[in-house]
């Protein structure tokens, strides 16, 4: 590469320029085949902007699609001040359903519905599946055939996530009785819970370093 600036800074400008998670290979894409640098070369470079950032108020994420640079959360309450755009508030009912894909995948809608014992309206699936947190990936093979659910790489990207092995724990949640089968549930509506808007990765590549394939990583 005569000339051309080093392989740190073509990395870590294409990281702040890309706007989303940027995989393994998209980085190995930036440079032409007789001047491409060896894989553990970017490896060693992404390893090395992590630890540069470490004491600053931004941080190097992996997540499902790719690696990306992002603002430190515990700095969302100041940042968010930005925008007069206020983040997305969904109901605690949406939220219940979502945690119930992403733990218990692939899930039917009646099935969402036993646990949660109420019905779960269409407008909480149509939300789900617009802003492609979860997808179809089946159909059960019981009569009537009902579509089996299953959370996305957009999902795992938007709460920065790498897996689904990332998920915390059910005993980390903190109602202890979140996913339980008598849980009294609000109807969709009567309970709002703040997401903050993070990035969002439209990037559908593995991650070089992605762990095991999990329902709902693809």
């Amino acid at each position: 590469m005569n000339g051309a600036p080093p392989l740190k800074q073509i990395v870590e400008g294409a990281l702040l320029a890309a706007g989303g998670p940027l995989t393994l290979d998209h980085l190995l894409g930036l440079f032409p085949d007789e001047e491409r640098p060896s894989r553990d070369a970017v490896l060693d470079v992404l390893a090395s902007l992590e630890r540069d950032y470490r004491d600053r108020s931004i941080e190097l994420a992996q997540v499902a699609g790719g690696f990306r640079v992002q603002v430190r959360r515990e700095l969302a309450p100041w940042i968010a001040r930005l925008w007069e755009e206020k983040p997305a508030r969904y109901s605690r009912a949406l939220l219940e359903t979502l945690a119930l894909v992403a733990y218990r995948q692939p899930i039917t809608r009646g099935e969402i519905e036993d646990i949660r014992g109420v019905a779960v309206s269409t407008q909480i699936v149509k939300t789900l599946t617009e802003r492609e947190w979860i997808r179809i990936v089946g159909h059960r093979d019981v009569p009537g055939r009902p579509a089996l659910f299953a959370t996305t790489r957009k999902f795992l990207d938007y709460f920065g996530l790498r897996s689904l092995n990332d998920l915390p724990t059910l005993a980390e949640i903190r109602d202890p009785e979140f996913l339980g089968d008598d849980l009294a549930l609000e109807e969709p509506g009567e309970v709002s819970v703040e997401v903050p808007a993070l990035t969002h990765a439209d990037d559908d590549a593995q991650t070089g370093l992605d762990r095991d394939a999990r329902p709902g990583n693809e």
